[in-house]
């Protein structure tokens, strides 16, 4: 097992990640700009934290979180513009809200 498997942040964005799949695959034609953000920023999160993991010193690894913080930031933008549009399952936004609350929680400690 990777190190960064084990911190509780990356397999919370691996589970916004399936979230975010759902969403898009659901999204109407004629949004394929936001869909594209919202995979763009989802992908970013689990990388960025598992890059950040595996820094030597701890300014390229707070750096690194701190990226993958801004990437739950905008993927958080992305789902209050689809539940103002009406995009997509309000039940699933608000899961997806919630879970990424939880992860810029998580990355803002451990950017920190």
């Amino acid at each position: 097992m990777m190190s960064y498997e084990k911190l509780d942040v990356y397999q919370c964005s691996i589970e916004f990640l399936g979230i975010a799949v759902k969403i898009i695959e659901k999204m109407p034609k004629g949004y394929s700009m936001l869909s594209d953000q919202l995979k763009r920023a989802s992908l970013g999160i689990p990388f960025q934290v598992a890059e950040g993991a595996g820094k030597r010193t701890k300014p390229d690894c707070r750096r690194f979180f701190d990226y993958g913080r801004g990437s739950a930031m905008e993927c958080g933008a992305v789902l209050d513009v689809c539940l103002k549009l009406g995009l997509a399952d309000v039940k699933l936004l608000h899961t997806g809200k919630k879970l990424l609350e939880r992860i810029v929680a998580m990355l803002t400690k451990l950017a920190s």
